[in-house]
């Protein structure tokens, strides 16, 4: 069994910048792959980035490309999405995920966080 809890959110000017951070416990954490993922009010969940269990590949969603960085420290069992110029869309309850392979669907992932909310003004 994986716990993750994520933490690092709140609220912030568009334009701004959050690091969140998912720390997990219970089992091996370097050998999952992580995934962070997003739902605003009204909208599906939806894919945000993602990260290989050794941190070699990552995948980011089109719309967060260029702004968001995921990455991971195994000896800390975390892994971080550095979220920088912020847009009033990006407002939404993040979520990190751990499964056995990365990928932009969250089906591939076996465990969640709580979820934890990021709200950026206008």
């Amino acid at each position: 069994q994986v716990q993750l809890v994520e933490s690092g959110g709140g609220l912030v000017q568009a334009g701004g910048s959050l690091r969140l951070s998912c720390t997990a416990s219970g089992r091996i954490f370097s050998s999952d792959a992580m995934g962070w993922f997003r739902q605003a009010p009204g909208k599906e969940r939806e894919f945000v980035a993602a990260i290989s269990w050794s941190g070699g590949r990552t995948y980011y969603a089109d719309s967060v490309k260029g702004r968001f960085t995921i990455s991971r420290d195994n000896a800390k069992n975390t892994v971080y999405l550095q979220m920088n110029s912020l847009k009033p869309e990006d407002t939404a309850v993040y979520y990190c995920a751990a499964g056995p392979i990365a990928g932009t669907d969250y089906t591939l992932y076996n465990y969640w966080g709580q979820g934890t909310q990021v709200t950026v003004s206008s």
